[in-house]
């Protein structure tokens, strides 16, 4: 149905129908400030559909997976040893200790997949320390809605939104009346991140979005805020729940380490922040690794471990060491060194795309030269996955422009491995990431016949 509902839509964009949708589209972008940084967040005129059995299967896998990932978050929190393999550093292992106040170490996050066929979906990476994109996706859901060449598809297809904000609130709310003991206690949110950011305009979609549930928010810097009395507040503005945008990392690199005001706010429990300094453990790419290595099979049960295998692609640790690949026994570091056409290699925590390396994208002694860096720190080698493509119209100089990108499929995770929305990019590049200068996100709706 998808495919039939694609080439449909092409269809309808004739030259006048694209030129309206196009303005429609910049004239929205404009009143809603949709810009990362001074980009358009979404450059075509098409969204991306999702159908019912694709909803079921992405709902599946992602139960699953959360489960197996929450397992080795507890398992991990438990064990110091077995917290070697996801290589925190030294202040990551001093947050641990922190009672946020709260189970949930990522009550809102994200996963993100390469979803070629409901036979072959695959999940890259775990952002479950600032997942970023519900309120990008909810704002062009809307935007879309109003697009002359979707109100036209409308007639033929019946589509409906996934929202992610009211699940981030959702989640936000939850947590703090766990971490308060009570439901009397008020929440007033900051949104925490730095003023300079291209993630901004997001954090002005959820500000408004929480004044029209009722909740106060401010989008707070944190070279604003004051610790005093037991109290955060920036200027006149007191607060008790952080919706935590800004990176743990930079965090403690710019606001005083573990000694920072925002630490000892979380560590005093006089605030609390979602997602928690624990988020860490599983933000680390190693997580991949930990679930799919051999070492560490007796540790999930048998849908987990079904899940693992269909979803998790081949993923380890970059250091010498045998291991087994394919049902073979394999010298890690040699065999990655002569096969680059079937690997990349990911830094074990950076974000944006930064660091990454496609083997078959490169030559032989840049690929030795990249192991030879992800020996030296940490690092995570993960087998190549398919892209999956589909043809997007975006329309300039007076004419529709048919064009094959990549996509991605990234849904949001809430509490107990429940899919709430998805995010999707875009892009003519191998590594999709809008972060990393390119690509474009798009609206993900459902479709099904009327």
């Amino acid at each position: 149905m998808s495919t039939a509902a694609i080439e449909h839509y092409h269809d309808l964009l004739t030259p006048q129908v694209a030129a309206d949708s196009q303005a429609h589209l910049e004239s929205q972008t404009e009143i809603r400030h949709m810009y990362f940084g001074a980009r358009p967040v979404c450059s075509v005129l098409r969204p991306r559909f999702l159908t019912t059995n694709q909803l079921t299967v992405l709902q599946a896998a992602v139960k699953h997976l959360g489960a197996a990932f929450n397992k080795a978050y507890r398992t991990a929190l438990a064990d110091s040893a077995f917290r070697k393999q996801f290589m925190l550093t030294p202040v990551e292992e001093e947050l641990l200790v922190f009672d946020p106040g709260f189970v949930d170490p990522s009550p809102t996050s994200r996963l993100d997949s390469f979803f070629v066929s409901p036979q072959e979906l695959k999940f890259t990476e775990f952002n479950s320390e600032t997942p970023a994109g519900a309120g990008y996706n909810d704002i062009l859901t809307e935007m879309f809605w109003g697009m002359p060449v979707f109100r036209a598809f409308s007639r033929k297809y019946h589509c409906r939104p996934l929202p992610g904000r009211p699940h981030v609130l959702q989640a936000l709310l939850d947590s703090f009346v766990e971490w308060a003991g009570n439901t009397s206690t008020k929440p007033k949110v900051a949104i925490l991140d730095w003023k300079e950011v291209p993630t901004y305009s997001e954090f002005i979609v959820f500000e408004k979005y929480f004044a029209e549930q009722g909740i106060e928010a401010r989008i707070i810097d944190p070279r604003d805020v004051e610790y005093s009395g037991g109290s955060l507040r920036a200027g006149d503005y007191a607060f008790n729940l952080i919706y935590k945008r800004v990176l743990i990392a930079e965090l403690l690199d710019r606001d005083g380490g573990i000694d920072g005001k925002i630490v000892r706010a979380v560590r005093d429990r006089a605030c609390c922040m979602v997602n928690t300094f624990r988020c860490k453990i599983l933000f680390k790419k190693a997580s991949f690794a930990v679930l799919s290595d051999e070492r560490n099979a007796k540790l999930f049960n048998d849908h987990e471990t079904a899940a693992i295998a269909a979803h998790i692609p081949w993923t380890r640790v970059v250091e010498q060491r045998k291991t087994i690949l394919g049902g073979k026994t394999i010298d890690l570091i040699p065999h990655v060194l002569e096969h680059r056409q079937q690997f990349v290699l990911k830094p074990n925590d950076d974000y944006g795309g930064h660091g990454i390396v496609l083997g078959w994208t490169v030559d032989g002694p840049t690929w030795e030269a990249a192991v030879k860096h992800a020996l030296a720190t940490p690092y995570i080698v993960q087998e190549k996955v398919g892209l999956p493509r589909e043809v997007f119209p975006s329309y300039h100089d007076g004419q529709v422009h048919f064009i094959d990108r990549m996509l991605d499929t990234n849904p949001f995770v809430g509490p107990s491995g429940t899919m709430d929305a998805c995010l999707t990019r875009i892009s003519t590049e191998a590594l999709l990431n809008v972060t990393a200068g390119g690509g474009s996100t798009v609206p993900t709706l459902l479709i099904e016949d009327r």
